[in-house]
């Protein structure tokens, strides 16, 4: 993961993704460069327009993302509605 953060760092600060860029982000955050690795990175990413997959990515995410945290939020509200109605129901009974 942390080669796709490089190539991602190297990206987002304008410089050209290329293996000895991301080998220097790489050995810069400490960590022992595996040459196999940042090769097959590079080759991936050629011809790749980064900021169109970002794009499509940051979509795609809010597209799943959004309905979920809309039901997350209907279920969560059920169960206090129902706790006050309980209490209440409580109290009632107490003080008759």
């Amino acid at each position: 993961m942390e080669y796709i953060y490089a190539a991602l760092l190297l990206h987002k600060t304008g410089k050209e993704v290329n293996e000895q860029n991301v080998k220097s982000v790489v050995a810069a955050s400490g960590l022992q460069v595996d040459e196999s690795k940042v090769k097959s990175l590079v080759a991936s990413l050629k011809g790749v327009d980064i900021d169109k997959e970002l794009e499509s990515a940051s979509l795609v995410t809010t597209t799943i993302a959004a309905p979920a945290l809309g039901a997350t939020t209907k279920k969560e509200e059920a169960p206090k509605e129902e706790k006050k109605e309980a209490a209440a129901e409580g109290l009632s009974a107490l003080f008759g």
